[in-house]
C-alpha cells in the first residue's frame, strides 16, 4: 500500500471518528437540541451528519446517520421514541437507526451529484446539507406512518392535531419546526462543509 493511500484513510478513519465524536458530546451533553419555546426543539444532530456525508461521501454518511439514529435510545429519550419501543422495538429501531442512516447515505450521493453540476462550488454544500434535513424528516416521518399510523398514540396525536390524513398529520405534526431545522442544516452545515473542504484540499496541496 502506498503513503498515499494510507494516509487517505487514516485520516478519512480519523475524521469519521472526530464527527461520531461531535454527535455523541451534542447528545450527552445535552447541546444536540434548541428549545425554541416550550413546545419547539431544534435539532442539531443533523449537523455533523450533513457535514460529514459532504466531506467524506456516502459511507461515512451512512455510519454517521446510523449513529445520530443510536442517540435515539441514549438518555434522556424523547417522548415518543419511549412511547414507541413497548409497541414495536423492531420497527422503532428501524425508524430511528435505519431511516437515519439511508438519509446519510442519499445525501453523500446527492453532494457528489450537485458537486458535478456546480463546477464552482458555490451551492452545493448548501443543497446537500438542505437535504440532509428534509431526508431526515421525510424518511422518519414516513416510516413512522407505515409502521405506527394506526396505534393509540398516534391516533391521539392525530386527534389533539386534528388531522385529516396521514399527509396532513405529518405537516401539522413537523410545522414550524421542521421549517426551523431545515434553516438551521442549511446554514451551519453548508457554511461549516465547504469551509473544511476548501482548508483540508489547501493543505492537500500545500
Amino acid at each position: 500500500m502506498s503513503r498515499g493511500i494510507q494516509s487517505k484513510k487514516i485520516r478519512y478513519l480519523c475524521l469519521i471518528s472526530v464527527f461520531v465524536a461531535i454527535e455523541l458530546l451534542l447528545k450527552l451533553a445535552g447541546l444536540g437540541n434548541i428549545p425554541i419555546n416550550p413546545l419547539l426543539n431544534v435539532t442539531l444532530l443533523t449537523i455533523p451528519v450533513a457535514i460529514g456525508a459532504i466531506l467524506l461521501g456516502p459511507l461515512a454518511g451512512t455510519i454517521l446517520g446510523a449513529v445520530f439514529g443510536a442517540t435515539s435510545f441514549i438518555q434522556p429519550m424523547s417522548a415518543m421514541v419511549a412511547a414507541f419501543i413497548p409497541i414495536n422495538v423492531v420497527h422503532t429501531i428501524v425508524m430511528c437507526v435505519g431511516m437515519r442512516a439511508l438519509m446519510g447515505f442519499c445525501v453523500g450521493w446527492i453532494f457528489r451529484f450537485f458537486s458535478k453540476m456546480d463546477r464552482k462550488k458555490v451551492f452545493c454544500y448548501f443543497g446537500a446539507s438542505f437535504f440532509t434535513a428534509f431526508l431526515n424528516t421525510l424518511f422518519f416521518m414516513g416510516y413512522l406512518v407505515l409502521a405506527f399510523y394506526q396505534t393509540d398514540y398516534v391516533a391521539g396525536k392525530v386527534a389533539n392535531l386534528g388531522a385529516l390524513n396521514p399527509i396532513h398529520f405529518v405537516i401539522l405534526f413537523v410545522g414550524v419546526n421542521g421549517l426551523f431545522e431545515l434553516v438551521t442544516t442549511t446554514i451551519i452545515g453548508g457554511t461549516v462543509s465547504k469551509g473544511v473542504d476548501y482548508a483540508l484540499n489547501r493543505r492537500q496541496k500545500g
